[in-house]
């Protein structure tokens, strides 16, 4: 029991000294507040290891960032999803090769007979709104997913719930 409020203490500092670490790791880029030593690169060697930027810092943060990318990401492809299903498949009609129903602001979605209009490929129609769809749902499942998995994290380190201490036999 001591030992993991002893961790839960310890894991609400992971957050503050990640940060203070890639500070104190971009300030050891300007000597005395001057940026001339590292556009001449005349800074310690070690400096350019990066070692409190990248592993002091982002490594401690890198599962709060991997899922806040994957939010990112994933509601990229949910917003470009939705907006391929609304523009409408690019066709071949009768007047060329076009979007045959970006000026409908999606009402083709729900007026079947007018995909007629689309000769050209064969059931594109359907084939985008069938692909578009299950892209918008796996991708807003990721969104949910990726909103969970932050809070969680976010709540054991905050709240003290993360152990930093490994515990034998645990994996």
């Amino acid at each position: 029991m001591g030992s993991r409020k002893c961790g839960g203490c310890l894991s609400c500092l992971l957050i503050p000294l990640a940060l203070w670490s890639i500070i104190v790791n971009i300030l050891l880029y300007f000597p005395n507040g001057q940026t001339s030593y590292a556009s001449s690169h005349k800074l310690t060697n070690y400096v350019w290891y990066f070692e409190g930027i990248c592993f002091s810092g982002v490594m401690t943060l890198l599962s709060i960032i991997f899922s806040s990318l994957g939010i990112a990401f994933s509601g990229y492809c949910l917003v470009i999803s939705a907006l391929g299903l609304i523009q409408g498949p690019y066709c071949r009609t009768l007047d060329g090769w076009e979007y045959a129903f970006e000026g409908t602001a999606g009402r083709f979605l729900t007026d079947s007979s007018i995909w007629i209009q689309c000769v050209e490929p064969a059931h594109v129609v359907e084939w985008n709104i069938i692909l578009f769809s299950i892209l918008i749902t796996l991708s807003g499942l990721q969104v949910i997913i990726c909103l969970i998995r932050v809070a969680m994290q976010l709540s054991k380190i905050l709240c003290g719930s993360y152990s930093v201490i490994i515990q034998p036999g645990i994996i």
